[in-house]
C-alpha cells in the first residue's frame, strides 16, 4: 500500500512557519532602531497568524505543523530579544519574573512528557492572547517597561493554565475525551494548531 501524496496547497502553512524562522533570524542583521528591523517584525507577526488560519482553512492542521509554529514562536522571540534586550534596561524583578514563567513552561513540559508521553504545546486560548500582547508591547519597551510588566502577569496565567490542563490529561487517553468543549485539551496530545 503506497501512502498518498500531500496535495501542495496543504504545504503552505508549514512553508510560511519556515519561512517565519528565517525572517526572525534576519532580525539578528537589522539595528532595533531602524525600519528594516520593525518591517521584519510585522512581518513575523503576521505570519504567525496566517499559518495557522490558513492551515485550519486548507484542512492541513498537522502535528509537525503546530510544532514548527510554536518553535517558529520561540524562535522570533529569542530573535528579538536578543537584538532588544542590550538595547533597554530591563530591572531585575522582570528578569526574575521571566525567569518564573520560563521554569513553569518548563514543568509543563516535564508534566506533558509524562502525561501524554510526548511534548505538548497547546494553542490554548491564554496563551494566545499572551503571544498577542507580547508581539503589541514589544515596541513600547523604549519608553515604558508598565505594558511588559502587565504581558508578564498574562504570560504567568497562561504557563499555570497550561500546566493545569496538561495535569488533568489521563496517558493513554486522547486529552479531549474527560473534559468535551475543551479543545485545546485535543490540540495538546493530538498537536494541531
Amino acid at each position: 500500500m503506497t501512502k498518498k501524496k500531500p496535495c501542495r496547497v496543504k504545504l503552505i502553512p508549514n512553508i510560511i512557519t519556515i519561512l517565519r524562522f528565517l525572517a526572525a533570524a534576519c532580525l539578528l542583521l537589522c539595528n532595533p532602531a531602524g525600519v528594516a528591523f520593525w518591517v521584519i517584525y510585522g512581518l513575523c507577526g503576521l505570519s504567525d497568524m496566517m499559518d495557522g488560519y490558513l492551515a485550519r482553512k486548507l484542512n492541513a492542521e498537522s502535528k509537525t505543523g503546530a510544532v514548527l509554529d510554536s518553535v517558529a514562536d520561540i524562535c522570533f522571540i529569542a530573535c528579538c530579544a536578543i537584538q532588544i534586550i542590550s538595547t533597554i534596561q530591563i530591572p531585575s524583578w522582570l528578569w526574575i519574573w521571566a525567569g518564573v514563567i520560563v521554569v513553569i513552561k518548563l514543568v509543563n513540559q516535564v508534566l506533558a512528557l509524562i502525561v501524554c508521553k510526548r511534548f505538548c504545546f497547546p494553542h490554548t486560548t491564554a496563551n494566545k492572547l499572551t503571544g498577542l500582547l507580547l508581539f503589541l508591547t514589544v515596541p513600547t519597551v523604549f519608553w515604558s517597561i508598565v505594558p511588559i510588566a502587565i504581558v508578564a502577569g498574562v504570560a504567568t496565567f497562561a504557563a499555570i493554565h497550561e500546566g493545569h490542563f496538561i495535569s488533568r490529561c489521563r496517558s493513554g487517553r486522547r486529552c479531549g475525551r474527560e473534559h468535551p468543549g475543551r479543545r485545546f485539551l485535543r490540540l495538546c496530545c493530538q498537536g494541531r494548531r
